[in-house]
């Protein structure tokens, strides 16, 4: 059945890791109920509860972002789930990409930490409308008051609960309401609306009261309801409910509701299924109400800008299901019964099924997606609802649905109509820091490596596959450890290609350790046709960075005029191949000097060897410098971090050469506002391997960093002397 934008609801769940946010999703699904669908003969009929949509779900953790909709009040909730480990940002990144709201999960035992503080900043930053959810209540350290005072010390005043939880001495949870005065009770026997009011009796609520409907009239700017609220008359709950949808919707007011992930399981005694009942926990109700009546529709969240494939800008999207189509692949999965699997979020126009779009994908180059453009039909439309898919009829702006069978598009592409084509920028997705070597077990796993490699990288797009030319070996750079995880859990489940992680080789470098003379003879005759060729070399070092530089200093007719190239090609073969640990020679300036040739005996293949045999005589008699890459690294942390990071450096062989402070962002988290500092250090590659993990641990999550390559530099002698001659 088809919904107009404003009847429907995107909202992204994001928090820590434990903080509840797949559960809560589940606990949605079960108090939501089944959504309709519509049968073969064009009932509705209703579906039961058939768990978690996301294929890589885990009990104890998600990976993948995962789309669940439910219905409630008549209006259509897409529920978007996403992983709380830092290491699966890019599916947070998407996640927020498809949402028009956030819900931030707090946990009452755990707190606010700093990666939820920068993802609090980052939302901020544009304007996304967001609410809190306190979770773990029914921990015995679980203290809501003391919840939501961290997080006004860490968000700021416009954070206010909109209930108040209190739990009686049988069990019995009694959830007050802000904005109606009204109780809920969560009992034995479930859910029990009270339809008396309190009248504010209790001073705690009272003041709670107040301070929530001053909030909401400030945000809004509501003057009619100011002055009838400073005249004394408490304002009517439905126009709060009103003001309340326009002051979260400015991204400034933040309303907070307890919430129990506690599910009480019951038997299907039909089937003998376990399946959720609707009593246990509480809060669940409340939620999906402050979701419906609070959170914006998507025709009031702006649209991102839009050009031409060609980059050309045209006009903005209106949001209009009417209008031209605008959609865009925000997550890409493969199912090994259904095929390609596309969450697309439309923003503008109607996706129907069967409909011809052009598929565009651009400024992802440097992550290793090539743009194209592409023109295919849509497949089937559905909704999920747990793991099972319901089919759409169409999916108007606003809208979130999933498409199979997109063979070209990928994670981050834009869908739009054939005779309009039209392009979303691309999202701004971290860059992948930690390599993983691997190395197929078998040859069967090597035969399907390269195509499961590939589909992975369309799916996620935090993830880049190099084959290194140089090391010739593969290496996958992903967000961190789990993540690198994930993949290779994902490589050998999925498409049943098993790898072995092996140790990353870094490119090394020779040069000479000081100007040095070379000889090099090729004579030899065995009967027939013989090589005849002598050269000699002065090879001296360059400074670093200066590369190859050859001279032909020959006079007299030492060496014919057309072996000259001959010396030079086998000068660069020897420079490629190294002379004391295998590793390439670089920063050298080679003069040939002398020579001698011989008119039947000489050749080129006689010259080539004889400018190699010069070039290792040269570098045996001047000595051997192994030079290392480094990297130009700049590593961004709160004003506390920096001495750590510093000293942390320094151990690694590192140099500080500058710190630049940089301001705290608008909007930014008061407990993250702190004046950031971006240190600019030279470090040795090596050293660098395990940084992404290591940083993170070092500024307790809160620590980014950007490396590039430097140049090379000698290696210690200690370490140089490990190297095999």
């Amino acid at each position: 059945m088809s919904t107009a934008s404003y009847n429907v609801r995107n909202v992204v769940l994001v928090g820590h890791t434990g903080a509840g946010k797949t559960a809560l999703v589940d606990r949605l699904l079960a108090t939501a109920g089944p959504p309709e669908r519509q049968n073969a003969d064009h009932q509705l009929v209703h579906t039961s509860y058939v768990g978690h949509a996301d294929p890589d779900h885990r009990p104890s953790r998600s990976v993948s972002l995962s789309l669940c909709s439910v219905s409630h009040r008549g209006l259509t909730i897409n529920l978007l789930d996403t992983p709380g480990y830092p290491d699966f940002i890019g599916e947070l990144r998407a996640g927020l990409r498809a949402a028009d709201a956030a819900l931030f999960l707090i946990s009452a035992v755990d707190g606010v930490d700093g990666a939820t503080g920068l993802l609090w900043t980052e939302c901020a930053e544009v304007g996304m409308p967001r609410a809190i959810a306190i979770t773990h209540l029914d921990h015995a350290r679980g203290d809501f008051t003391a919840a939501v005072e961290e997080c006004q010390r860490a968000f700021g005043t416009g954070v206010l609960p909109a209930w108040l939880p209190h739990r009686t001495a049988d069990g019995t949870v009694r959830l007050t309401g802000l904005l109606t005065g009204r109780t809920v009770e969560y009992g034995p026997g479930g859910r029990r609306e009270s339809t008396a009011e309190s009248g504010w009796s209790d001073v705690h609520h009272a003041a709670a009261h107040a301070a929530l409907v001053e909030g909401i009239i400030a945000e809004s700017e509501d003057e009619t309801l100011l002055d009838r609220y400073l005249s004394g008359v408490d304002p009517d709950p439905d126009l709060l409910l009103a003001d309340l949808e326009t002051a979260v919707a400015r991204g400034t007011f933040f309303p907070v509701l307890p919430v129990s992930l506690r599910t009480d399981q019951g038997a299907n005694h039909g089937t003998g299924e376990r399946i959720p009942a609707r009593t246990g926990g509480f809060g669940s109700t409340e939620l999906l109400d402050l979701l419906v009546q609070g959170f914006p529709a998507p025709a009031e969240h702006p649209l991102p800008a839009l050009t031409r494939p060609d980059g050309t800008v045209c006009d903005p999207g209106t949001g209009d299901p009417a209008g031209p189509l605008v959609a865009e692949v925000v997550k890409t999965t493969t199912d090994p019964y259904v095929g390609r699997m596309s969450v697309v979020r439309v923003f503008s126009g109607t996706l129907r099924p069967d409909d011809p779009v052009h598929v565009s994908g651009h400024g992802r180059a440097t992550a290793g997606h090539a743009d194209h453009d592409d023109d295919e039909r849509v497949g089937a439309l559905s909704r999920p609802y747990g793991s099972a898919l319901h089919s759409m009829p169409d999916c108007p702006a606003g809208g979130i649905c999933v498409v199979t069978k997109l063979a070209t598009a990928e994670t981050g592409d834009t869908l739009s109509s054939l005779d309009d084509p039209r392009h979303l920028p691309a999202w701004t997705m971290p860059e992948p820091l930690l390599p993983v070597a691997i190395r197929a077990r078998s040859r069967a796993d090597e035969d399907r490596l390269s195509t499961a490699l590939s589909r992975l990288a369309v799916e996620d797009p935090t993830l880049r596959v190099v084959q290194d030319p140089e090391t010739a070996q593969l290496v996958l750079w992903s967000m961190g450890e789990a993540h690198a995880d994930a993949v290779l859990e994902r490589l050998a489940q999925r498409y049943g290609a098993t790898v072995d992680r092996v140790a990353a080789i870094i490119p090394l470098r020779e040069t000479l350790r000081a100007p040095a003379h070379g000889l090099g003879r090729q004579v030899k005759q065995s009967g027939g046709h013989g090589q005849y060729a002598v050269c000699q070399l002065e090879v001296e070092p360059l400074p670093p960075g200066s590369g190859f530089e050859f001279v032909d200093e020959i006079v007299g007719g030492a060496i014919p005029r057309s072996f000259i190239p001959s010396v030079e090609k086998g000068v660069r073969a020897q420079m490629a191949q190294g002379v004391r640990a295998g590793h390439p020679l670089t920063d050298l300036r080679v003069r040939l000097v002398d020579g001698r040739s011989h008119s039947v005996d000489s050749s080129d293949l006689a010259f080539q060897i004889a400018g190699g045999l010069a070039l290792r005589d040269a570098v045996r008699s001047g000595g051997v410098v192994v030079l290392e890459p480094v990297l130009a690294v700049e590593v961004s942390v709160p004003d506390e971090f920096v001495g750590t990071v510093v000293s942390d450096l320094s151990t690694r062989r590192g140099r500080v050469v500058g710190m630049d402070p940089v301001p705290s962002a608008p909007g930014s988290a008061p407990s993250f506002a702190a004046t950031r500092t971006v240190v600019h250090a030279e470090v040795p590659e090596s050293e660098m391997s395990r940084y992404a993990i290591e940083l993170r641990s070092l500024s307790h999550g809160t620590g980014s960093f950007h490396r590039e390559p430097h140049g090379f530099e000698s290696m210690p002698p200690q370490l140089t002397d490990s190297l095999s001659g």
